[in-house]
């Protein structure tokens, strides 16, 4: 059962006594979590019939009292774990969630982690509640979940804009929808997100950014590189090393699989990466500039540039400048 089709059941008023929403992706647990907490009570019953718990503050004996109390003028009533991956004596609930109230609608937010498949506790949870693992988008995934949240709010965005925006934001859904609704508000009545609108609504410069910074490394534009390194030297919260390097890792390990296709198709390279209009284009480019050992060295040069940026072998105390001897090596390896 994936969170559309909880939300669906509760709006229909179809539950069951216990949920277990549990994985690495926060944004699909709060929103859950977020509907039950305000949507499925009304406000006069929420008042005695509503209990959340934070892992970290309470006791699970509270946790479990609160599960047993039968509701106040209501047919049911809510009670909401937080974080419970930080709630100690987690085991315990373990007799709670083998014989529920049926009056009781328990819901435990477990961030971060699954359970332990191998534990008594997760057994009973996937035998007795609904239990649901919100996964991690992978990063090709995330442009087509950045545009169907831009076309839910009858929007829409050029292709561009729509990478710069990826780009910049990176995983994490809940700040992508929250920019989303602020160029909702700030659009005027226009449906189409340009470039222009991701710069000034989102605050990412549509000329410096790590994506123009791939886009020119994928041309071999020495000059147009550095340029746009300067600006992030001087402006370093626009794209920090622990962004700029794994977004260069990605773009060269997909240009490592696009070279070794033998072929500069941009149909058959864009179907092999996930991959599709100019961006396919840029693949393209940039293995007719880049040859197969090239790419191989500058894998090993990025890995090696990753761990100087964590301490390890690192001369250097400059990001910046850390970045620039790398793109050097890149584009003029010896």
């Amino acid at each position: 059962m994936d969170d559309l089709q909880i939300i669906s059941d509760w709006k229909r008023g179809g539950f069951h006594p216990v949920y277990w929403l549990e994985g690495e992706e926060p944004y699909y647990i709060d929103k859950i979590t977020g509907f039950a907490e305000q949507k499925i009570l009304d406000e006069s019953a929420a008042g005695f019939n509503l209990s959340v718990f934070y892992g970290k503050d309470s006791k699970v004996e509270e946790v479990i009292n609160a599960c047993r109390r039968y509701p106040m003028l209501s047919d049911r009533q809510v009670v909401i774990l937080k974080e419970a991956q930080q709630l100690r004596d987690l085991d315990k609930l373990e007799s709670y969630i083998e014989n529920p109230l049926s009056s009781t609608i328990f819901i435990v937010a477990y961030k971060d982690k699954k359970l332990d498949g191998r534990g008594k506790l997760a057994k009973i949870v996937k035998q007795k509640a609904v239990l649901y693992t919100a996964k991690k988008l992978y990063d090709n995934e995330l442009p087509d979940w950045a545009v169907g949240m831009i076309k839910g709010k009858g929007l829409d965005i050029t292709s561009k804009a729509l990478h710069i925006f990826v780009d910049h934001i990176g995983n994490d859904l809940q700040r992508m929808e929250n920019e989303i609704i602020k160029m909702t508000l700030n659009l005027n009545g226009r449906i189409k997100i340009s470039e222009d609108d991701i710069e000034e609504f989102v605050g990412v410069s549509k000329e410096f950014n790590v994506f123009e910074l791939q886009s020119s490394i994928a041309r071999k534009d020495l000059t147009g590189t550095l340029r746009i390194l300067n600006y992030f030297a001087v402006n370093p919260k626009a794209a920090p090393i622990q962004l700029v390097l794994p977004t260069l890792y990605s773009f060269f390990s997909k240009l490592y699989i696009a070279a070794s296709l033998g072929t500069r198709d941009e149909n058959t390279i864009g179907n092999a990466l996930g991959i599709k209009g100019f961006l396919a284009r840029q693949y393209v480019q940039a293995i007719q500039v880049y040859g197969f050992t090239d790419i191989e060295k500058i894998l090993i040069l990025l890995s090696d540039c990753n761990l100087k940026s964590l301490g390890i072998r690192r001369a250097v105390t400059d990001d910046n400048i850390l970045l620039k001897e790398l793109i050097v090596k890149i584009m003029m390896p010896h």
